[in-house]
């Protein structure tokens, strides 16, 4: 069913590649890859239908609570550039436990934040921490297949991973009838202590000791230069970041739109930041049973074209009003949707052509995701306007930005079926 691991030419699969997972071995997998990688949305999702009660509670505006998302994005990027190496050097496991139990500790600090400015440190700890399950997780899945099954693979955690923001949003919102947005972070504390239990039980080593590098500084350095210069991997990694920014940007403004805006409820907008998530989660599972039918690069398009167009239609419902509510919302999902395409393609294919550094490629692949989304976020709020255009146009330019980005960079990849 799965590709059989790359190695690098010195030394044959069969001595190096860890024994293809069972059946059931493949499911666990997927359960335990995928609570990692939803850690990072959940962390960002579960607290934005508390934003306005957030701004009133610490006395700040929409511009400094939409920083401590930034702090969250920023801390997520810089993890990331660090524990991918570290990964390649000492195996998947170490990292991935350390960094959860810190992950625990950073969100205590949040929950014991009295003002915006120690807020934003506590986040950008936690998104520092965090970023140990999302590269390692996509690590773990180069360790184990290429190509089209890398793509299935990476669709499927989309099933799980989906679960976060459909939830999280709406569990948040119900945790605000019974709680503060403290015991919002009280939970993550929570949620991250459950993931190092399953982490250390239900995880086994993909990376084995003949396979891992020297882990030194010059090693590190030479490995990102080379992936900082392949144009095709930062052409996919291109394609893919500028959509996570478009996503994010949505993410830090539809909350004061919706709700200031359109004036719904914290509930109702966590339905509707729900809806939009089955759409993304839906269009990976349709990508999944698409991947060994259709070329990766031709399902990419195709999901940056939704993408693009998604956001383009957003600006000209957000400039005319044109179907208020129920047009802003259509546009939403079908930019949701898009990127549902998106990120399982281009994160196949970015990491295709480096199995020999498939964690510090995936790091260099997460912190570009997470720089361009952490400098695409305050921008709604500081162009904000009391309408949804500042968040249409920046939605709308990421987008389009992905699909030039794929055009100008990325050529067609002999491994993209």
């Amino acid at each position: 069913m799965s590709a059989a691991p790359e190695t690098t030419p010195s030394a044959p699969v069969a001595e190096e590649a860890p024994a293809p997972p069972s059946r059931r071995e493949r499911l666990q997998l997927i359960g335990v890859l995928g609570a990692l990688s939803a850690l990072g949305p959940l962390s960002i999702d579960l607290y934005l239908p508390a934003f306005p009660a957030l701004a009133a509670d610490l006395g700040s505006r929409e511009s400094s609570i939409q920083l401590t998302l930034t702090a969250c994005l920023a801390g997520l990027a810089l993890g990331q550039a660090f524990v991918g190496p570290i990964s390649d050097a000492l195996g998947r496991r170490r990292p991935l436990l350390i960094g959860l139990g810190l992950y625990v500790l950073a969100s205590v600090v949040c929950a014991l934040s009295d003002s915006t400015t120690a807020l934003v440190a506590g986040r950008f700890l936690q998104g520092l921490a965090g970023a140990a399950g999302i590269v390692v997780a996509r690590a773990v899945v180069r360790d184990l297949h290429a190509g089209s099954a890398a793509a299935r693979f990476f669709s499927r955690l989309m099933l799980v991973t989906g679960l976060a923001p459909i939830l999280a949003p709406v569990f948040g919102s119900e945790l605000l009838r019974l709680t503060s947005w403290r015991g919002l972070f009280w939970v993550l504390t929570a949620v991250g202590v459950l993931l190092l239990g399953l982490v250390a039980v239900g995880l086994r080593e993909t990376l084995p000791p003949e396979r891992r590098r020297d882990g030194s500084i010059a090693d590190t350095a030479r490995t990102y230069r080379t992936l900082a210069t392949d144009r095709i991997f930062m052409g996919y990694a291109l394609s893919g970041g500028l959509s996570f920014a478009a996503l994010f940007a949505y993410i830090s403004g539809s909350s004061f739109v919706l709700q200031g805006v359109y004036g719904i409820s914290p509930q109702a907008y966590g339905l509707l930041f729900g809806l939009n998530s089955l759409g993304l989660t839906i269009a990976s599972q349709v990508n999944g049973r698409l991947v060994d039918r259709v070329p990766l690069r031709t399902l990419l398009r195709v999901g940056l074209l939704i993408t693009s167009g998604g956001g383009l239609l957003l600006v000209v419902v957000a400039a005319t009003d044109l179907g208020g509510l129920v047009g802003v919302s259509t546009a939403l999902f079908l930019v949701a949707s898009g990127i549902g395409f998106v990120m399982p393609n281009s994160t196949a294919l970015a990491l295709a052509d480096h199995p020999e550094a498939a964690g510090t490629a995936s790091a260099l692949l997460g912190a570009l995701q997470f720089v361009v989304g952490a400098a695409a976020a305050p921008l709604v709020g500081v162009f904000a306007n009391g309408t949804a255009l500042p968040m249409a146009v920046v939605i709308a330019v990421a987008g389009v930005g992905g699909l030039v980005a794929l055009g100008a960079l990325a050529r067609p990849h002999p491994t993209a079926r």
